[in-house]
């Protein structure tokens, strides 16, 4: 086999993942918005305010992905689980919610980008309310707000929600638009088939040469 191959398939594998990863279908319409708008009114939760900020965020869409900071605060243990009533770690309850929410996010190339515990308190703020003493952060990678839309109005996750209130005592989250990534899965995808690839082909020069 010609080493070419080895990067034509290196190419391939490449071309499908950013087929998946990246979104194609541009921005969203107005037609769109107005669906997924109306979807959202009818969640649980959907404020006036929190209407109004949804619409001016997908109103604002440059077609690009975009990252969720989340900023979170478990209440103390134990905490009832919603199903049994019985004593529950908190962490273990939001891992039910995680746990139906994170392979439908993954399916749209939707990923946890960072997560941390939190080290300390507040070293420096005005403004803000209290800190309210923050469990941890996580930071999330969604491909397209069309993707986060249509997670966020799937009414499959409705039983879920009950886990998240059971877990969770404070949150705040808002999106950002990335200007810059040191290192996502475009890079480290195409830097690992590189590799893989370039030794490949050096296996074959020199099977080749060994049977030469």
């Amino acid at each position: 086999m010609s080493p070419v191959w080895i990067w034509v398939g290196a190419l391939v594998i490449y071309g499908v993942f950013s087929l998946w990863y990246n979104n194609w279908k541009g921005p969203l319409s107005t037609d769109e918005i107005d669906t997924y708008m109306a979807r959202f009114e009818q969640m649980p939760g959907a404020t006036p305010e929190r209407l109004a900020t949804a619409r001016a965020f997908l109103e604002s869409d440059d077609g690009g992905e975009f990252y969720m900071v989340n900023l979170i605060r478990l209440h103390p243990d134990p905490v009832a689980h919603p199903d049994s009533g019985e004593p529950s770690r908190a962490r273990d309850i939001l891992g039910v919610y995680t746990g139906y929410f994170m392979p439908e996010l993954f399916k749209r190339a939707g990923h946890p980008a960072f997560a941390a515990p939190a080290a300390g308190g507040y070293v420096e703020h005005w403004g803000v309310e209290a800190d309210p003493g923050w469990t941890f952060t996580g930071i999330v990678r969604y491909r397209s707000r069309r993707d986060m839309m249509i997670l966020a109005t799937d009414r499959r996750f409705e039983p879920a929600h009950a886990y998240k209130l059971a877990a969770i005592a404070n949150t705040l989250a808002f999106p950002v638009a990335p200007t810059l990534v040191f290192v996502g899965p475009r890079v480290w995808l195409g830097l690992a088939l590189g590799v893989v690839a370039s030794l490949g082909h050096l296996a074959l020069r020199a099977w080749g040469g060994a049977g030469s």
